[in-house]
């Protein structure tokens, strides 16, 4: 494929075969959503660019090293769906698994793995319950405060990995709270499908002694 036909989704360019999987995965979120509620009603307009696009950023953070992904929260599939289509293409021997209590949703992950023909693991399960993951790289999103979030990272990444949790305008506030339990570092990035949020990628977590 030359440069000239590539596409780009959330700052990664893709394959055309990888575009129109994404855009297959949108019309499953469409023809969903009424029974389930995957998303809000209110961002299904703008499903690709809030949803999709803002999910891909995540997987550009990926280092090109990583073979385990967990996503927490998967709800619809955002990040972990959106990962695990790019990761197809882009970086095949990452295995992604999603984590998502609600029966419903897991179910829809479930089936549109299959329908999207990508191997992840499904666990319908509380992350409370979770035997340690040891994963490379964990994204949670819209899930919860910054500081609960690193205690599940704490649990479940790899002494080396990553943590990426896309979050909103006040974001700056979360990471000075979860500064009084926590030692971490943390590299921010402007988001590319929000103009106040970030992604923050976080190394190195150990909880205050």
């Amino acid at each position: 494929m030359t440069a000239a036909t590539e596409l780009s989704v959330g700052g990664v360019n893709v394959s055309r075969e990888t575009f129109e999987a994404l855009r297959a995965f949108e019309a499953l979120v469409r023809r969903w959503n009424p029974a389930i509620n995957l998303v809000s009603k209110n961002s299904m307009p703008d499903l690709w660019d809030r949803h999709i696009a803002d999910s891909a950023q995540v997987f550009a953070v990926c280092p090109s090293t990583a073979v385990s992904w967990a996503d927490f929260g998967s709800g619809g599939g955002f990040p972990g769906l959106v990962v695990a289509l790019l990761a197809k293409q882009l970086q095949p021997k990452l295995h992604v698994t999603l984590v998502e209590s609600d029966l419903r949703k897991a179910t829809f992950l479930r089936q549109a793995a299959v329908a999207l023909a990508l191997h992840v693991t499904v666990r319908s399960e509380r992350i409370e319950s979770l035997a340690p993951l040891s994963a490379d790289v964990l994204s949670a999103r819209a899930l919860a405060p910054l500081s609960d979030l690193l205690a599940f990272a704490k649990a479940h990444l790899r002494p080396d990995g990553i943590a990426i949790f896309p979050k909103g305008a006040r974001y700056q506030d979360e990471i000075l709270h979860a500064r009084k339990a926590w030692d971490f570092d943390v590299d921010t990035r402007p988001s590319l499908s929000e103009g106040d949020a970030a992604l923050l990628v976080i190394r190195n977590i150990h909880h205050h002694v």
